[in-house]
């Protein structure tokens, strides 16, 4: 099976802003975009983007997971990396359009469409370090994608970095590529050295994110994950575990999390962790890495609490239980 993001659609849906308007939703092929070896993006990593996934429900029709919230975020970060300003009902037509024009390759369960907006600077001008691109460009590609579980479910080992940040605090809540390549060192590292799946970022003891997730600890009937603010993204399966969640009777604090009391509250039966994100939705963490030592966390395997919130939030998903909170889109 090929990895995940890694087969994509012949087309794409693009946008071009020249500096005073949107040139409106156009469908090309996807390997025919063309930059100027000049352009913002290529040197001052003036790009942002998103992951969110269509759905083919058991009467054929295929719906959008959140789509509403995950342009809201997409104009959010293009905004503060000083990007032209998101046209939302552009980018809206954009990803229903090219999701419609592919519905027929939409995946059954347990596979998806993943969509994947990317906003990026594209004005020819090397000169422009300290200063933003006028012009700019959009487009949706789309990935099919099957079981992210295929090869079983495993609980993931965590290296507990408490002194290294994934990125600036300021740049945190902002879906930029440049977050993502400087988590990679450190990441590649705790592979070599600890045969660590990811680094939990825990600068001065303050526990984060990983590399590409959000972090969620699991006490019994409480979750426990760190209260929003702009040093850590603000992950859109994150709102969605945590609604559910709440709607499931569980107890959710949103509260910073030390590195002391995590590894406490670990060591606990009956404790879980897990990551979340589009891709995965919760991944279950069995290990903790800390200072060369090795500590599970409750049993050390896949908890039961994490297998039922994932399987709720994949049930609204292809449609299998009703969505109370409005998050599906149809086209």
């Amino acid at each position: 099976m090929a990895a995940f993001g890694s087969v994509f659609m012949p087309e794409m849906a693009i946008s071009w802003f020249d500096g005073e308007q949107w040139s409106g939703t156009n469908v090309v092929p996807s390997d025919s975009l063309q930059l100027h070896p000049g352009a913002h993006v290529l040197h001052y990593s003036s790009t942002c983007f998103e992951g969110l996934k269509a759905f083919r429900h058991e009467d054929g029709s295929i719906k959008i997971f959140r789509m509403d919230r995950n342009i809201a975020r997409l104009a959010q970060s293009s905004q503060l990396l000083s990007l032209p300003e998101v046209d939302k009902d552009l980018l809206a037509d954009m990803i229903k359009t090219i999701v419609a024009r592919f519905a027929a390759d939409v995946p059954a369960r347990p596979g998806s469409m993943y969509i994947r907006p990317t906003h990026i600077g594209t004005e020819a001008a090397v000169g422009k370090a300290a200063a933003p691109s006028l012009s700019s460009c959009m487009y949706v590609l789309l990935s099919p994608v099957g079981d992210y579980f295929a090869g079983g479910d495993r609980a993931l080992r965590l290296l507990v970095d408490d002194e290294g940040m994934r990125c600036p605090p300021h740049m945190g809540m902002v879906k930029s590529g440049g977050n993502y390549a400087g988590a990679l060192m450190p990441t590649l590292k705790a592979k070599a050295e600890y045969k660590a799946d990811q680094v939990l970022f825990c600068p001065n003891g303050d526990v984060q994110e990983t590399g590409a997730a959000n972090f969620l600890l699991i006490d019994g009937d409480e979750i426990i994950t760190k209260a929003l603010d702009s040093s850590f993204l603000h992950g859109v399966t994150r709102d969605s575990i945590l609604t559910l969640a709440r709607d499931l009777g569980m107890k959710v604090s949103e509260r910073e999390l030390s590195v002391d009391e995590l590894l406490e509250r670990a060591a606990k039966p009956g404790t879980e962790a897990a990551l979340s994100g589009t891709a995965a939705v919760l991944a279950p963490v069995g290990t903790l890495i800390h200072h060369g030592k090795d500590i599970a966390i409750g049993s050390g395997g896949v908890g039961s609490t994490t297998v039922k919130l994932r399987k709720a939030l994949n049930d609204l998903q292809w449609g299998v239980s009703e969505d109370k909170f409005g998050w599906l889109t149809s086209i």
